[in-house]
């Protein structure tokens, strides 16, 4: 393993508390989110959508929805990551890039596209558990980015996800699985926390 991968791994910490003296540019903004979207997805799916919440206004609406949690507003920005349903209704669309740089031919995109319509179109609880995969995978993806620019961030699961969707105008395809706070972590906050050993999570068959 790279030692910056590892030490990116070890240092990172969940974030609450923010510098907000600072500021974060929309490139910035847009490259976390370009990064994040290098996660992997069943079948590359891609099923997932980025809200990046930067504006006083969008803050508060937020905080409201996030049971009034400070970082929403102390935070640069605080992305709202959800995953999508009825996602392989689109996946001709998104494989099609695959086929044009010729990493695969049509007849597999046609073939992939049948599979994950057959798997998917009629069962929503697959759909949805493949949009919190992909969203979470995401978000992680989010998070090892903002470390390796010198950002800090904190997943959140303390939000109601109905006044999340109401307050964004989320359509009924889109579920708010996390918020992901990012920016200047300030120096108050905790090192990152002790974890369990080795022998009590993990088993090799």
């Amino acid at each position: 393993m790279s030692d910056s991968i590892k030490t990116l791994i070890e240092s990172r910490v969940s974030t609450g508390l923010y510098d907000t003296s600072r500021t974060l540019s929309d490139e910035t903004v847009n490259e976390l989110v370009r990064l994040a979207t290098r996660a992997p997805s069943a079948y590359n799916l891609q099923n997932w959508r980025f809200i990046a919440v930067r504006s006083d206004e969008a803050k508060a609406r937020l905080k409201a929805a996030a049971y009034d949690q400070p970082q929403v507003l102390d935070a640069q920005v605080t992305f709202i990551v959800c995953g999508r349903l009825a996602a392989h209704e689109g996946l001709a669309e998104a494989l099609q890039p695959t086929v044009d740089a010729g990493i695969f031919a049509q007849e597999m995109l046609e073939g992939w596209v049948t599979e994950a319509s057959a798997s998917h179109k009629d069962n929503i609880n697959k759909q949805r558990d493949e949009a919190f995969r992909s969203a979470s995978l995401a978000a992680m993806t989010l998070m090892l980015a903002a470390e390796g620019m010198g950002l800090s961030t904190g997943p959140m699961s303390g939000f109601d996800p109905v006044a999340v969707s109401e307050a964004f105008g989320l359509t009924e395809k889109d579920v708010p699985v996390m918020l992901v706070t990012a920016g200047y972590g300030s120096d108050e906050n905790w090192p990152q926390k002790p974890r369990k050993p080795l022998d009590q999570v993990l088993e090799i068959v």
